[in-house]
């Protein structure tokens, strides 16, 4: 059956001030208003997931293919994500990593100081 978005707000929500949004008319998750993950409705499909591009590169090198990338994203710290494929313990940490990418200073010492 593979993972829904509603799978995804909810593992995304477990993360400080994170909230469901839109981006370019698309459902997208925010970060105390900072965008860090769409929903694509392209043709592709697929979660568009911020991360840094050394992960990126390293995730389309596995060759798993629960990950991948469209010419419009090469260059761009975004990873292409077929939630029908992706285990959900990796989604969850690749959403963990990606709000620690946008996340302000002052959220992301708070959960520091939790850790």
């Amino acid at each position: 059956m593979g993972i829904t978005w509603a799978h995804v707000v909810r593992m995304a929500t477990e993360l400080p001030e994170v909230a469901e949004s839109t981006s370019y008319r698309t459902p997208a998750l925010k970060a105390a208003g900072k965008s860090f993950a769409r929903l694509r409705t392209e043709a592709e499909g697929g979660l568009a997931l911020r991360c840094e591009m050394v992960e990126k590169e390293a995730l389309l090198a596995a060759g798993d293919p629960a990950f991948y990338t469209t010419p419009h994203y090469d260059g761009y710290p975004y990873i292409l994500i077929d939630l029908h494929r992706v285990d959900p313990g990796q989604l969850r940490e690749l959403l963990d990593a990606a709000w620690w990418l946008v996340a302000p200073a002052r959220l992301r010492r708070a959960r520091e100081r939790e850790l």
